[in-house]
């Protein structure tokens, strides 16, 4: 069923309006969140906060990417310019993210998803994996592995910066250059050594997060090869914790997301209430927690 012929034209405006207020709210969030773990680090240096920092920043630098997403969809602002500007300069830029580059292969992946065409199914086509399998994965994440193939991709970038078109110069450029920005603000701060928090969260929390959350989005649902986003796709209920660590701005709610892409992602919670009222998940199960998920995506090995 079209998921609009499902909802009144009430419910559908209600939950794909968009309010500036709410976007703004979720950017400064993130920000707070990183210049919070930056203040704490710097001014109570010891194991346990510099750990507590690379979780927090790590997990806020997923944020960013999640502000990408939403801005490339246009739907974080009612404003096309604010959704180009923050989706660029308040959050693509930091983490190395190409708004323009992830969205040509984003949209695909919404219109493929469910069939061998869908080109982020690498990323959930082997699940269930065994235990050990994803042991070796989370290793690779944290001890930098994966982190360290994505800094060598900036690097080739740059050293064949010529040879790129103009667009993805200027992204690589501009992204360079707030990290340069970054790191010059806080050796100003006589606190260099925190641009090195960044980096390190970047190569190794941010790698796991973001692993996680493709897991939780794709894989181990009851038919990776059905339209049907409710075989497809999944939404997880998760607590206070794991919103902060591991799912920023109610990135859970990935199902509703498939439903309606048009729904600012500050309102899926609400189009997830609506769709269950209506019976439309009678047949769904919805997991909790990610320790649970983690557990049903693997097998004895």
């Amino acid at each position: 069923m079209n998921i609009r012929e499902l909802l009144s034209k009430e419910e559908i405006q209600a939950v794909t309006e968009k309010n500036d207020w709410y976007g703004a709210r979720i950017v400064l969030f993130d920000w707070t969140v990183i210049l919070g773990s930056f203040y704490l680090m710097a001014n109570y240096p010891n194991p346990l906060t510099i750990i507590a920092g690379l979780l927090l920043i790590g997990a806020r630098q997923l944020g960013l990417g999640i502000i990408v997403h939403e801005t490339g969809h246009r739907t974080l602002f009612s404003s096309n310019r604010l959704n180009e500007f923050v989706g660029t300069w308040l959050s693509g830029y930091w983490v190395f993210s190409n708004k323009e580059a992830y969205m040509r292969v984003h949209l695909k992946h919404h219109q493929d998803a469910g069939t061998e065409a869908d080109p982020d199914l690498g990323n959930y086509k082997p699940y269930p994996v065994s235990h050990t399998s994803l042991k070796r994965k989370f290793m690779r994440d944290l001890t930098g592995q994966v982190g360290w193939k994505r800094i060598k991709s900036i690097y080739r970038g740059l050293t064949n910066l010529r040879q790129l078109d103009k667009q993805n110069r200027t992204y690589l450029l501009r992204s360079v250059g707030v990290n340069a920005a970054m790191l010059v603000l806080l050796a100003a701060a006589g606190h260099a050594w925190l641009f090195l928090v960044w980096v390190g969260a970047f190569m190794t929390t941010h790698m796991l997060i973001v692993r996680i959350r493709q897991i939780a989005e794709h894989a181990g649902v009851p038919d990776n090869f059905s339209t049907d986003p409710r075989l497809n796709t999944r939404t997880l209920y998760i607590n206070p914790l794991e919103r902060l660590l591991i799912a920023p701005h109610r990135v859970n709610y990935h199902l509703e997301h498939h439903m309606l892409a048009s729904v600012p992602i500050y309102r899926l919670q609400k189009l997830h209430r609506i769709l269950l009222n209506k019976g439309y998940y009678d047949d769904v199960v919805f997991q909790r927690g990610y320790w649970n998920l983690l557990k049903n995506v693997t097998v004895p090995g």
